[in-house]
């Protein structure tokens, strides 16, 4: 985020070119920040201290961030010349990387006061006239879990620099970034690997690698909106302009959840959409008078003169971070003149910003010495979802809020301009704000009273339960600190070291966890139980904080409660608990050493069994969703789903509550509703509503809830995706694809089969049509269950072929029973959907004939044509006897008609003749001959038919002679 500007004229080597701030043509005066310059004999070794203690700072602490920092940072410090600018950036996903002078060293922060071995690399940056700052540089990885990065280097006149791998410092390729006389202010990581370079003066370019390692570049296309041609003062009334020419570029945000790119000018704020390859401006809007309005009004607003005032009133950006604005106010007739520092936050709405904007004024207003002045701030936000924010320049770092959420920082300003020291940089880092400090290296800000990740007392139950002491205890009683526990109770050590990172302690969790399960120790399993055990109590905790449970909450609970008496947030508070607990172990490194676990009697990923219990969370609140809106067919299921396992329901608590407290056994309610449906169809004649209504609504709650438990699965894929170093896993069987008594794929196919057998022949048209939907849309979730089995099995994996080739001729098998049904019934549109989807060329090669729709087929042979799809053609038309309609393909299709038929001569020389190849009809018409040694009479008739078509060839009238004397009838 954060890492020192220059002007051009503060660069390590003068140009004759350059006299002053102004001479560069593009370079904005107002947009540079400049470090003050430290000598050699100021510039002291980084020292590692456990806390760094300032006494003007009441409410946070400033700790050392990681072990000791790496040999060649700390030489390069050492060696750093008087006018060498060092220039720290901090990436989230762990890396760090420093600017001194031309070289560029990067390495992986180790998260432990201990180290352990960390990647540095040193790289040399091509030669410039101009001094490198960190916001120069950005890397790229595959995911958060990867160690292997690409690094992409400008230089201000925009010589771009591109290594593929870190690992190989000396393999990089150069280019030119065309940015005319401008200069290059940011380089950032986008999708595909591809990195976007801007200029001070808004140039946007996108620079990527092609296979070979060459770089490729080209110009984002801005102000190419549909009102972008209709004038500034038309478009304006709309929010939207063109790019300005003395646009002077503030920041460049990337969001990489929503592929988003979003640009923050002089004048607005422009937002790209983008993928691997393209990118579409989406937005281009004017926000300097809304902004300036707003900042103003925030201020000035109270007073009696205040439109007087506001005319006067100037506004600068500094910054962006999360679509927050860090933006200065200033009234030169102010006496004494202030600057207020506000934080402004922006409303995406998709294709434009909302109107209403939160202006948060925060307490740091010094006084207003010079715009250049104002432009080092810098900011950062940790956590999107938090409005914790920090302000900070070289000499200081400022807490306080953005105003629009709950559990504000206090604000306040630490100092760090102790003799010799001063900040370089910083960034995100484990959601903390970590900045480089000259005397102390990496360092974090973290408040004394930290505020828990946690729902509100889920903190205080953790430490009860960790403690000994009973959910029966208040909150009075809480404990202000974790008492120590048994060693050999590994599960509640590692709750601690949750506890821990929840409060924002993450060496304390690091440390607690590396004493637990060292990094270097043996893999028995026994992490897996562990993390298994604490997400499972986390998904089916008892809500203990809810005064109703008091009597049915177990002695031995683990205490995890929550605060909300309703249920719904009860299940969304467990679902941010979940996010806590993944981050955690994502942090600490846990992840990527999980192996498996048994589940459902096979062995499952611990990660996808993690995934799966959050998966049931989104299911569970769809159910509770549909609580209200089918309330006594939900409660009925409710009642026989707790009947089934023994449930007792207390006098103060509704089946309900008992149900919806234990998550993992949420798909027990499958069978249930489907039992309550066949009752309903029973007691009740076919013509009435309610006949009818069971079917709609018990298919529509069992949809809901499996295609929200696959959204998740699908958009969190990344978060539970496996590291490359993972060593070869067992089949997923997801438990969407759990089969047996209640289990998903058993109950979809019953369902399937009381739809058709029971209700279809019932039903009028428009109960029809509804079914129909409904039912594809279950058996897109069985059959792409079976699409992630197979898909986790690979056919040269050792021990998985036998079970692949039987997998997959179960899936074919009960493809074409689920599809056959609906193809009977005319339901092409649905038959077509999920055939084509899921592949079943049987079924569309059927539903094609039914219909007589050769443009169709022709269709499917080109969108398959990587599958064989014209082969299995082929085939389907020898099987059924259809000779006619095989020999009388298309043009398009005669080539590979003619491959095929190459292993079924006795027709292959009938497609000849059709398409006038006679000398091939000639040459097969006299083999087959030749082969027949049977029937004499078959054999004259493959000789008598040789013969015509040698006639009727285009062979040279000698060679035909010859051939036809050959043939003797």
């Amino acid at each position: 985020m954060f890492s020192p500007r220059p002007t051009p004229s503060s660069g390590r080597r003068q140009s004759s070119r350059v006299t002053g701030r102004k001479s560069l043509a593009g370079t904005p005066t107002g947009l540079l920040f400049s470090p003050r310059r430290t000598s050699l004999a100021a510039r002291s070794t980084p020292t590692r201290v456990q806390s760094y203690s300032t006494s003007e700072a009441l409410h946070f602490d400033v700790q050392t961030f990681g072990s000791s920092l790496p040999v060649k940072v700390m030489e390069a410090l050492t060696m750093a010349d008087a006018d060498d600018q060092i220039s720290v950036k901090v990436d989230e996903s762990g890396w760090a990387w420093m600017v001194c002078g031309e070289r560029l060293i990067i390495w992986k922060i180790c998260q432990t006061a201990v180290a352990k071995l960390s990647v540095c690399k040193g790289l040399q940056l091509p030669a410039s006239e101009f001094a490198y700052y960190a916001d120069l540089i950005s890397i790229s990885s595959p995911s958060p879990l990867e160690t292997s990065i690409s690094v992409m280097a400008v230089a201000p006149e925009g010589t771009a620099r591109f290594w593929p791998s870190l690992a190989h410092e000396g393999n990089y390729t150069e280019t030119v970034v065309d940015m005319g006389e401008n200069l290059c202010n940011f380089v950032v990581a986008v999708r595909g690997g591809s990195f976007i370079v801007s200029s001070y003066k808004g140039q946007m370019m996108r620079l990527g690698a092609d296979p070979s390692g060459k770089l490729l570049q080209r110009a984002l296309q801005q102000g190419q909106g549909v009102l972008s041609g209709i004038g500034r003062r038309v478009s304006s009334l709309f929010g939207m302009l063109a790019p300005l020419t003395n646009n002077n570029l503030h920041s460049v945000l990337w969001v990489g959840e929503t592929g988003c790119l979003y640009t923050l000018t002089s004048c607005g704020l422009s937002k790209w959409e983008m993928d691997e390859v393209t990118e579409h401006q989406v937005l281009s809007w004017d926000s300097s008078r809304a902004l300036t309005e707003s900042v103003a009004d925030a201020i000035w607003g109270s007073e009696s003169n205040y439109e007087e005032i506001k005319e006067g009133v100037n506004v600068t950006y500094m910054d962006m971070d999360g679509l927050v604005v860090l933006a200065a106010a200033w009234h030169p007739s102010d006496s004494p003149c202030l600057a207020y520092f506000c934080l402004v936050t922006l409303l995406d709405n998709g294709n434009n910003i909302s109107e209403e904007l939160s202006v948060e004024v925060t307490k740091y207003n010094p006084p207003f010495q010079s715009e250049d002045a104002l432009q080092a701030m810098r900011l950062m936000l940790p956590r999107a979802s938090s409005p914790a924010a920090f302000l900070y320049n070289e000499e200081l770092v400022f807490a306080c809020s953005t105003g629009t959420g709950r559990g504000g920082l206090p604000e306040e300003k630490i100092p760090f301009n102790t003799p010799g020291d001063r900040l370089c940089g910083g960034g995100c880092c484990a959601n903390l704000p970590v900045f480089f400090s000259q005397n102390s290296g990496l360092v974090a800000v973290v408040a004394r009273e930290r505020a828990s990740m946690l729902p509100e007392t889920m903190e205080d139950s953790l430490c009860f339960s960790l403690a000994g002491a009973g959910p029966e205890a208040t909150a009075m009683e809480t404990p202000t600190r974790v008492e120590p526990v048994a060693q050999e109770d590994k599960t509640k050590l590692l709750k601690a070291a949750f506890l821990q990172f929840c409060r924002n302690d993450l060496v304390g969790a690091q440390t607690m966890t590396d004493e637990l399960f060292p990094p270097d120790g043996d893999g028995d399993g026994e992490l897996d139980l562990v993390v298994t055990r604490i997400n499972l109590d986390l998904v089916d905790d008892y809500p203990a904080s809810d005064p109703r449970w008091a009597e049915s909450v177990p002695d031995e609970s683990a205490g995890f409660p929550l605060t909300s008496l309703i249920i719904l947030h009860q299940l969304e508070d467990k679902m941010k608990a979940h996010g806590c607990f993944m981050d955690f172990l994502l942090q600490v490194g846990l992840l990527d050493r999980l192996g498996q676990t048994a589940v459902r009697s096979s062995p499952m990923a611990t990660r996808l069994l993690l995934c799966e219990h959050a998966e049931k969370l989104q299911a569970a609140m769809t159910l509770k969703n549909h609580h209200a809106k089918h309330g006594e067919l939900v409660n009925r299921a409710i009642l026989s789903a707790l009947r089934k396992s023994n449930a007792a329901v207390s006098t103060s608590l509704t089946a309900a509550d008992v149900f919806f407290r234990e998550v993992s056994q949420i798909s027990s309610v499958f069978e249930c509703l489907l039992e309550e449906e066949e009752r309903t169809l029973k007691e009740n004649p076919v013509d009435s509503v309610k006949w009818a209504e069971v079917v709609l609504s018990v298919n529509t709650i069992i949809k809901d809830m499996l295609q929200a438990a696959g959204q998740y699965r699908d958009t969190k894929a990344s978060l539970y995706r496996a590291s490359e170093s993972t060593p070869a896993e067992s089949e997923y069987i997801p438990w969407t694809a759990s089969s047996g008594l209640g289990g998903v794929r058993t109950v979809i196919a019953r369902q399937h089969e009381v739809i058709l057998r029971d209700v279809y022949p019932h039903a009028d048209s428009e109960l029809r049509n509804g079914l129909n939907e409904q039912l594809a849309a279950l058996l897109d979730v069985l059959l792409g269950g079976y699409v992630s089995q197979l898909t986790s099995l690979r056919p040269g994996r050792p021990g998985q072929q036998d079970r692949y080739n039987t997998l997959e001729m179960e899936y074919t098998q009960r493809r074409s029973e689920l599809l056959a049904p609906l193809l009977e019934l005319g339901q092409y549109q649905w038959v077509a959907a999920l055939a084509e989807k899921y592949c079943d060329f049987d079924i569309l090669v059927q539903m094609c004939e039914q219909t007589d729709n050769q443009n169709r087929l022709q269709h499917y042979m080109a969108k398959f044509a990587d599958q064989n799809f014209a082969d299995f053609l082929f085939r389907w038309y020898m099987q059924k006897g259809k000779r006619g309609k095989l020999l009388s393909q298309p043009i398009a299709q005669h080539q590979q008609l003619a491959s095929f038929l190459q292993s079924h001569e006795h027709l292959s020389w009938l497609h000849h003749i059709h398409v006038h190849d006679f000398s091939s009809a000639y040459k097969t018409l006299y083999g087959q001959a030749n082969m027949e040694t049977r029937y004499f009479v078959k054999k004259k008739t493959l000789l008598a038919l040789s013969k015509l078509t040698a006639l009727a060839s285009d062979m040279p009238e000698a060679v035909m002679k010859k051939q036809v004397d050959a043939v003797y009838l």
